[in-house]
């Protein structure tokens, strides 16, 4: 069996553990990294979606919104962010601007660059997205101790610089 095919059988055996609903069974321990990983990004992915739908966002505006909570960048720096071409970018920015969301600003540094930033009802509107996301990973990880917590942010962290590092080295 190729390591591709194994990753595909985690997978689906992942996606049936996390949406399996009988909660009369004990938690089933995941069988690998993989099932564990998956299976947990199965469930934020499904919450993130669910108040995204709430508020008429695709997961793809809601990484627009989530990234320009604290910055404005540049539209080709939100492109890598995004993983997107220029042309995706500028039809996801124009209909976040229609909406109201976002606001193109000019470069001080480059006057034919623009930067994107959040407008008020933006701002607004991702402040209660987050305050929703928070809630939910609030009650999903309710039953963790303060030193698991803490376990959680400090291997996540870990990852996050180890797939950034991979990413800068390719």
């Amino acid at each position: 069996m190729t390591p591709s095919h194994t990753s595909d059988l985690a997978v689906g055996r992942a996606a049936d553990r996390a949406t399996d609903s009988s909660a009369a069974e004990p938690p089933e321990e995941p069988q690998s990294t993989v099932d564990a990983l998956v299976q947990l990004s199965f469930l934020v992915q499904g919450a993130l979606t669910r108040i995204a739908s709430a508020h008429d966002l695709s997961l793809i505006q809601v990484r627009l919104l989530g990234i320009l909570r604290d910055r404005r960048p540049g539209m080709l720096e939100l492109a890598r962010h995004l993983g997107l071409d220029k042309s995706s970018m500028t039809g996801l920015v124009a209909r976040a601007e229609k909406r109201g969301l976002v606001q193109r600003l000019p470069s001080p540094h480059d006057g034919r660059a623009v930067l994107v930033g959040l407008t008020p009802l933006g701002r607004e509107l991702t402040g209660r997205f987050t305050a929703e996301m928070d809630h939910h990973i609030a009650t999903l990880t309710a039953s963790l101790s303060p030193t698991e917590h803490t376990r959680i942010r400090t291997l996540t962290a870990k990852l996050l610089h180890a797939a950034r590092t991979g990413e800068d080295a390719q």
